[in-house]
């Protein structure tokens, strides 16, 4: 058997990846702690405490799990245009993540 073609193979791997992000998703449903606050509230927290200012790796991690968030969430923070690391070194919100904020401080009319 003839393995599939590299278009194939991105399509597997994207698939490979949503199932992933489902089962995180469903893992994370299921251990949640009702007395802790919903996901998007520690979101908002977290990007509101972060600011403009750069964080180096460990002090990233540390406010990761100050805010109940795995360390390792960072990485795929990055890869979804929400941190970046800059060449100094250290890591930044990106301005989807400045505007997402800026969305939720504003009231709905």
């Amino acid at each position: 058997m003839e393995p599939p073609p590299w278009s194939q193979r991105d399509e597997i791997a994207a698939a490979l990846r949503q199932i992933s992000a489902g089962f995180a998703a469903l893992a994370d449903a299921i251990s949640a702690d009702p007395t802790e606050p919903p996901a998007e509230s520690r979101y908002r927290s977290l990007l509101t405490e972060w600011g403009d200012r750069g964080l180096t790796r460990a002090e990233a991690s540390a406010l990761f799990r100050r805010h109940g968030f795995s360390p390792q969430a960072a990485g795929g923070w990055v890869r979804g245009d929400w941190l970046e690391i800059r060449d100094d070194g250290r890591r930044y919100l990106t301005g989807r993540s400045l505007h997402w904020l800026a969305e939720q401080e504003t009231p709905d009319d």
